[in-house]
């Protein structure tokens, strides 16, 4: 019985590109699988056919031998048509489904090249150092090349050796039927090579735990949260691959005074009786030294007074933030008698007129007595 055309079984035109062939291929081997149609030898031949029709197309040789000479210019005795067995049947599977099963990693023994991790730093800086911007010094472990082993992990005068399961692929091919599937070698994990005598220090890792010294720059104005990116200073790379970077986060300390809000800085500014009903000046702290600020008279607590451009700068503001003081009313303790009396006495004067005195509060009472009326 004569063979079929090679792209008439695929289904594909002769200018077919690898792509349109690979993609061909892939239809009819889920359709025509065995392990899918456990009943119908037919599939089983179906499969085989289109299998073949890959192994040649897929290969520029073959497909020119094929297209200038037929059937005849890939003869199995030469090697090129279908006999070339299972093993090109494998690697052209594991080709296409390997993005599937997790196959399809570097051949002939390449280890894999990874950039190392991304690693943070929590830094604790004052409230004044984030308005002003300072300069530290940080100490983070990290993971450096073994000097005794140079980076190779092996004891001191010998070196890794070609691992026996992998033949030093790196990778591994198993095999259940018409499936073929390579993975990473299990005992290399990719490298191709193993450690038969692993070094006294690093253990075989290759790199050691040590710590390092990093200076900082801190910026005006950062915020609690904000990242400084120190490139390079992350972990180091696998394999030759390049560095990850250290991100420094910044935590604002308690402040004894201030509360930040983004730009804005809040702060309680007590004050004593006499002087929120009297009036008068009061001297407060900023970051830029004292400040003062004028009490009116009968100042309420709760009141808030803003002192424009004495808040922070921050790292992406045009201008400064403001202070925002807010009053709250002191109640003397510790009275002594004289003071007592004079309070008792100022209570009786103010409740012949507390509609005038105390407004407020008269108010509030007015309001209790409607609710409890009504």
């Amino acid at each position: 019985m004569a063979k079929r055309d090679f792209y008439e079984i695929l289904g594909i035109n002769r200018d077919a590109s690898e792509e349109d062939i690979k993609k061909a291929y892939r239809k009819l081997a889920m359709k025509h699988h065995p392990d899918r149609n456990p009943d119908n030898p037919k599939a089983e031949e179906q499969f085989k056919e289109a299998k073949e029709a890959y192994e040649i197309l897929s290969d520029a040789q073959k497909r020119a031998a094929y297209d200038q000479y037929g059937h005849a210019g890939v003869d199995p005795q030469a090697g090129m048509g279908g006999g070339a067995g299972m093993g090109g049947f494998a690697d052209a599977f594991s080709d296409i489904f390997g993005d599937i099963f997790g196959g399809g990693g570097q051949r002939g023994g390449r280890s894999s090249v990874y950039r190392g991790a991304d690693l943070r730093y929590n830094l604790e800086v004052s409230l004044e150092e984030a308005a002003r911007g300072t300069e530290t010094r940080i100490r983070i472990p990290t993971m450096a090349e073994c000097e005794t082993c140079s980076g190779s992990g092996a004891k001191k005068g010998t070196e890794p050796k070609t691992c026996p399961t992998c033949a030093g692929h790196g990778q591994v091919r198993m095999q259940q039927g018409f499936f073929s599937i390579q993975q990473t070698c299990p005992k290399c994990h990719g490298t191709g090579r193993y450690i038969a005598d692993p070094c006294g220090t690093c253990h075989g890792a290759g790199r050691v735990k040590q710590h390092k010294t990093l200076s900082v720059k801190i910026p005006p104005g950062v915020d609690e949260g904000d990242r400084i990116r120190l490139s390079g200073e992350g972990e180091p790379g696998v394999n030759g691959g390049p560095p990850g970077d250290l991100y420094v986060q910044i935590h604002l300390k308690a402040h004894a005074v201030f509360q930040r809000d983004h730009d804005d800085l809040h702060c309680e500014m007590p004050v004593s009786y006499a002087t929120a009903a009297l009036g008068g000046e009061i001297e407060i702290p900023t970051l830029d030294g004292v400040a003062k600020l004028k009490i009116p008279a009968e100042t309420q607590t709760g009141k808030v007074f803003r002192l424009r451009g004495k808040g922070i700068k921050g790292v992406r503001s045009s201008s400064r933030g403001d202070l925002l003081c807010h009053v709250v009313l002191e109640t003397p303790v510790n009275l002594t008698d004289r003071q007592k009396e004079l309070l008792e006495e100022f209570e009786q004067i103010s409740q012949g007129n507390a509609q005038r005195h105390s407004p407020r509060a008269q108010s509030w009472l007015d309001r209790v007595k409607d609710f409890f009326s009504s």
